[in-house]
């Protein structure tokens, strides 16, 4: 080494050893050999990996960790002072999820700093192990984590993102309450035989410039049907977005590709009481499905929990977004101070380009409480995926309270169910009654004596004693419709929306009603 080279090295040592970031690196051990990595490697690596047979990863945990309950899990913490980017000039800091409970297969964590990655070892040292019973001394050292979270801008303790389990992850919006979930990827869901779930094996955390407001997060996905490549550009806020573009490989044919699937619950709200034993008037994570077609219809589909599972494809070509919303964020309407379902975030996908021919699926399952994910929404290409293509989507998520962008046009507030018929006069026949309520567009300044009309349609039956009539409450409208003469218990699919003329002045309702027997 010259004398030129021999001061340039002693000066990258001093400058490390200045550095605010030098404390924290030395909490956190490192293993094997540093390796350039961008985007472009990772597709390569996942190209490469799909030709190869899938390597169905160990679930095997350790003695002690293999039967921990949730109270003992979640007695496990991660060590502030182990934060990665533990540093004053940092907006992000990452911590680690430890392995046990459902998080039996161990994912491999990299941090990449200047184009340069290298993996991050596991250490018991990380986590203090509380109450959990678990004695972190006698782990093995190559243990690896269950997956990380991201803390943001001063707030340490509570996290903004999380990517734990599969490829599920979830963000926050500006209420800093976490509630659904989305993603990777989804195989086969809500088929006649058992889902097949893609894992994150491999993440790459890339140091944050100083005061940067995103982070970037790569991800590897892993399964019998595929892998993946995955990049994320995280920016929490109000509403937190999160851009993402995703390269697939499929090892064999797919029947059902679900691209940016959104995972959520709904136990029971206003429109749908079958399970509603609760004290609580409602129970859900999201209360609707909203998609704004390729066409430029907004359209609104309350959500249920039928007794048995339900799907439902709705058409569309080069969709503008769709998502998973709670729409109802009054607390009174769920009384629940300790979920706080009123908070729980809405999540809007948006496509960054044309995808084409498909259509967005909605499954729902039943569940019998709130502990149970039961619905599930995603993208579904009109092509099923086959061997050696190399498929690329890239789209946009928005988590928090409304949309990025939204109709000029009334949207639903509520929706309600019951007996039909006119009260106190004998009912001859069965029918059933369908209220819903439309506010915001033009219809607060409509005139009193506007020619208002429900738009009805309905696969089966007829309608009678349709209304549309101004109501005060929301500043809006209410459209109420009874159906009768329905044969049988198939669903019943049902479309409405209010106009004058021919100008529509609210998004399209759409409802699925199952006729009791």
């Amino acid at each position: 080494m010259n004398r030129r080279d021999w001061i340039k090295a002693c000066s990258a040592v001093a400058l490390l050893a200045a550095s605010p970031w030098a404390a924290a690196a030395e909490r956190i051990k490192r293993i094997g050999k540093t390796q350039a990595f961008d985007y472009a490697w990772l597709k390569g690596e996942a190209r490469s990996l799909a030709a190869n047979p899938f390597d169905v990863p160990s679930e095997k945990l350790p003695q002690g960790l293999e039967k921990l309950d949730w109270d003992q899990y979640q007695a496990i913490r991660y060590r502030d002072a182990h934060a990665l980017w533990d540093a004053p000039d940092s907006y992000f800091r990452a911590k680690f999820f430890h392995l046990g409970l459902f998080f039996k297969t161990p994912v491999h964590l990299y941090e990449v700093v200047e184009g340069q990655a290298q993996e991050i070892a596991y250490d018991p040292a990380m986590f203090d192990y509380g109450k959990s019973g678990v004695a972190g001394g006698k782990l093995p050292g190559d243990l690896g984590f269950a997956g990380f979270r991201l803390n943001y801008d001063g707030d340490w303790t509570r996290d903004v993102v999380a990517f734990l389990g599969a490829s599920y992850f979830r963000a926050v919006g500006g209420s800093l309450q976490y509630g659904m979930s989305a993603r990777g990827l989804a195989i086969d869901c809500g088929m006649d035989r058992a889902e097949e779930f893609p894992r994150f094996a491999k993440f790459w955390l890339v140091r944050p410039s100083p005061k940067a407001p995103v982070s970037e997060v790569y991800a590897l996905l892993d399964s019998a049907s595929i892998t993946g490549a995955y990049r994320f550009a995280l920016a929490p806020g109000k509403i937190f977005r999160m851009d993402v573009d995703a390269a697939l490989y499929p090892r064999k044919a797919i029947e059902r590709l679900g691209i940016a699937p959104l995972t959520s619950m709904f136990q029971f709200g206003e429109n749908d009481r079958r399970v509603s034993n609760d004290w609580r008037p409602e129970i859900h994570d999201s209360d609707g499905l909203i998609l704004h077609t390729g066409a430029g219809e907004w359209i609104w589909r309350p959500l249920v929990n039928p007794a048995t599972r339900r799907f439902n494809a709705f058409q569309d070509e080069n969709p503008r977004g769709f998502g998973l919303f709670q729409r109802d964020t009054d607390f009174d309407h769920y009384q629940d101070d300790g979920a706080f379902y009123d908070r729980r975030p809405s999540v809007w996908i948006e496509p960054k380009a044309g995808w084409g021919k498909g259509s967005v699926q909605l499954v729902e399952l039943s569940t019998p409480d709130e502990t149970f994910d039961n619905i599930v929404a995603f993208w579904n290409p009109a092509e099923p995926p086959q061997a050696g293509q190399e498929l690329l989507y890239g789209y946009r998520m928005s988590w928090g309270s409304g949309l990025p962008q939204g109709p000029d046009l009334a949207r639903v507030v509520a929706t309600r169910t019951g007996l039909g018929g006119i009260v106190g006069k004998p009912r001859p026949y069965p029918s059933w009654r369908f209220t819903v309520d439309f506010a915001g567009g033009d219809l607060s300044m409509l005139a009193a004596d506007a020619k208002v009309e429900a738009a009805i349609q309905v696969s089966r039956g007829k309608t009678e004693i349709v209304s549309a009539r101004p109501l005060a409450s929301v500043g809006g409208y209410r459209a109420q419709f009874d159906i009768k003469d329905v044969q049988g218990t198939e669903p019943v699919d049902l479309r409405l929306f209010l106009k004058i003329g021919s100008r529509a002045l609210s998004e399209t309702w759409l409802y699925q009603w199952n006729p009791p027997a």
